[in-house]
This record gives C-alpha cells, structure tokens and sequence, in this order.
C-alpha cells in the first residue's frame, strides 16, 4: 500500500497564495504519477496537475497554467503544489493521487489507485 499525507490547506484571500504538501510512504516504487486534484461540493474531482518521480512530464489544467507549480522533491518522498494568485473558483478540497500504471496520460481521477485524505482550500472574495 501507499500512504499519502497532505497539508498546507487552509482560508486565504483573493490573490493569496498556499502551498500544498502530500508526502508518500509505503511500498516502494520504480516509477509513478503524482497529482493534484480538487473538489467542490456537487462537482467531481477535477484534474489540477501531475507530475512523474522523476520530475519531468509536468501537466496542468488550463484554469491553473501560469498560476500553480508542481514540484517534488525525492528524498523526501513528498510532492509540492504551490498556489499563486488563488480566485473564489479554486475553492476545494484538494487531493494527492498515487498512480503507478502505464497510462499515456494521468488526468482522470479513475487512473489513481491510492489517495489523501484531502485538504479544504477556501478562497474568500
């Protein structure tokens, strides 16, 4: 199994910033996704961003390009999102994904076997 851990979530203003941390422990794996979803009450879990464990094949939604970074750092075993210029709209909780399958893409919730307990992020107007 993996666990993942998350925190950083919390109430800000518009055009605050946060940054998220999901850190990862259990089974050992060669290669694997990590990524960053989010959900507000009625929607489904909507795609934010991924990255691979080697830091490279970085993706965004467009709704957050220019906005949010995903980063990870291995010997930590934790993967970052850093949050800049939040609107009322990004309001959600926000959840770490573990994927460890050959998808060619990692942006359906679907495609995550293990996930955080998630973190609320509220952004007020």
């Amino acid at each position: 199994q993996v666990q993942l851990v998350e925190s950083g979530g919390g109430l800000v203003q518009a055009g605050g910033s946060l940054r998220l941390s999901c850190a990862a422990s259990g089974r050992s794996y060669s290669n694997y996704v990590l990524g960053w979803f989010r959900q507000a009450p009625g929607k489904e879990r909507d795609f934010v961003a991924h990255i691979k464990r080697s830091g490279s094949g970085t993706s965004y939604a467009d709704s957050v390009k220019g906005r949010f970074t995903i980063s990870v750092d291995n010997a930590k075993n934790t993967v970052y999102l850093q949050m800049n210029s939040l609107k009322p709209e990004d309001t959600a909780v926000y959840y770490c994904g573990f994927s460890a399958l050959g998808f060619v893409t990692y942006t359906n919730y679907r495609q995550y076997a293990y996930w955080g307990q998630g973190t609320q992020v509220t952004v007020s107007s």
